[in-house]
C-alpha cells in the first residue's frame, strides 16, 4: 500500500511540483505558497496580506486568487466553501478532518487516523451506483463555547 504524504509541500518540494508542470517559481508563486504554510487555510485575500507583510513580494488579491486556483486545479492546496460562501484554501491536501466554526467562518485541521480508517472502512462496503469514491471531505460543524467568544479582527 502506498504511503499517503501527510503533510503540506516544504518550498523546495513546492519548486518540484512547479517544474514537473513547466512552471516557473516566480517570487508571487513562492511568497503565495510560504503565506499558505504560514496560514494552513486562507481565502485570497487573507494570503494577499500575508504576502505583503513578509514584504517580499507584491500582489494583488486577483493574483493571489489566480495562483490558488493553479494550485488547488493542480491537486497541491484544495478548495473548502465556508457557510458565507466565501472560498477558502486549505495547505493540507490529503484527507483529514476539518472542525469549521460557523461563527467565525475559520478552519482547524483534525487529525484522527482511527476515525478516517472507520469511515473508509465503512465505504469500502458501500456501493454507489455510477460513482468512485475519490477521497474524503469530513467537516465537523461547530459554533464558540461562551468561553471562547467570536474572534474580532
Amino acid at each position: 500500500m502506498e504511503e499517503i504524504q501527510k503533510k503540506a509541500p516544504t518550498i523546495q518540494e513546492y519548486k518540484n511540483i512547479l517544474r514537473k508542470y513547466s512552471l516557473k517559481a516566480t517570487d508571487q508563486r513562492l511568497a503565495v505558497h510560504r503565506a499558505m504554510l504560514r496560514l494552513g487555510h486562507a481565502s485570497a485575500d487573507m494570503v494577499q496580506e500575508s504576502v505583503i507583510e513578509e514584504g517580499v513580494s507584491k500582489i494583488t488579491a486577483a493574483s493571489a486568487y489566480n495562483i490558488l486556483r493553479e494550485m488547488t486545479d493542480l491537486g497541491v492546496y484544495t478548495l473548502r466553501m465556508s457557510s458565507t460562501s466565501k472560498m477558502y484554501f486549505d495547505v493540507n491536501s490529503f484527507d483529514h478532518i476539518h472542525l469549521y466554526d460557523t461563527v467565525n467562518n475559520t478552519y482547524r485541521d483534525i487529525m484522527d487516523d482511527e476515525l478516517m480508517e472507520l469511515i473508509r472502512e465503512h465505504l469500502r462496503k458501500k456501493r454507489f451506483r455510477g460513482y468512485t469514491v475519490q477521497g474524503l471531505d469530513v467537516q465537523i460543524k461547530c459554533k464558540p463555547t461562551k468561553a471562547k467568544s467570536r474572534i474580532h479582527p
